[in-house]
């Protein structure tokens, strides 16, 4: 199997002008937009409404799977993508929903392209006036993509010590290409994907949950999984200081 290249990827540095009264509107519109969400279906998007609809959505989901995975997929990356509260509980749900496996899979991509919306919004309304704001900061914060490349990104998706939604914004104000950003989160939020999925899925129904808490369905398994969610991050920090370490200095002007 041949070794991916781990040259950094190019980044464009070019930002294109747009129009502060263009982004304005989009601002109003958009905020317009998660405020109708929120108010709309946030109050739904906690255990005890979904557990009071447990059986119809069990029942939903055999009659019209495709049209079910649609929605949620759906409403997963709008929550993602605009920063919304509820992602983990979406997470836990999925795994629960659609069980271990396929729930990694749906969660993976709908998770990476709701961090790619959010990246792609905060380009677009908030980089131009954000470079001339910081511009100091963030050349610093683009020399060390230049110098280490997607695997700067890599290192923050595996150590969750920043929030995913401050990454996505932030990096949207880099020079990092869209598609290097695209397969690089794809990848390095996999592992948290799968723990918190191997949890949802040990979840025996929602009813229980909403009536007992997490205390109340704890078992050995879900156990272990909330474990290596928790040391998971500390191991990934040693091995990327370990790796770092040891790896020479690569010369410029090869």
């Amino acid at each position: 199997m041949p070794i991916p290249d781990a040259t950094p990827a190019p980044i464009d540095h070019v930002a294109p002008h747009r129009s502060p009264l263009t982004k304005l509107i989009g601002l109003a519109i958009l905020g317009a937009v998660i405020f109708w969400l929120y108010r709309s279906y946030g109050a739904s998007l906690n255990i005890k409404s979904l557990a009071s609809q447990e059986a119809e959505l069990r029942k939903y989901y055999h009659d019209q799977p495709l049209l079910v995975y649609s929605i949620v997929f759906a409403v997963y990356v709008i929550v993602t993508g605009l920063s919304l509260p509820g992602a983990t509980l979406l997470s836990l749900f999925c795994g629960w929903y659609f069980g271990f496996v396929r729930g990694v899979i749906f969660v993976s991509f709908a998770s990476t392209t709701g961090a790619t919306l959010a990246f792609v919004l905060s380009r677009y309304f908030l980089r131009d006036a954000l470079q001339a704001k910081f511009a100091d900061k963030l050349q610093t914060f683009n020399k060390s993509l230049d110098q280490e490349g997607a695997f700067y990104l890599f290192t923050l998706r595996l150590i969750p010590a920043v929030p995913f939604f401050v990454i996505n914004v932030v990096m949207g104000l880099t020079s990092m290409r869209l598609r290097t950003y695209w397969w690089v989160s794809q990848i390095g939020m996999l592992p948290g994907t799968i723990v918190y999925l191997f949890a949802g899925s040990q979840f025996p129904n929602l009813k229980t949950l909403a009536e007992q808490g997490a205390g109340g369905i704890l078992t050995p398994p879900l156990i272990v999984a909330f474990v290596v969610l928790g040391i998971f991050p500390i191991a990934v920090k040693k091995l990327m200081q370990t790796f770092r370490s040891t790896t020479p200095p690569q010369d410029g002007n090869e």
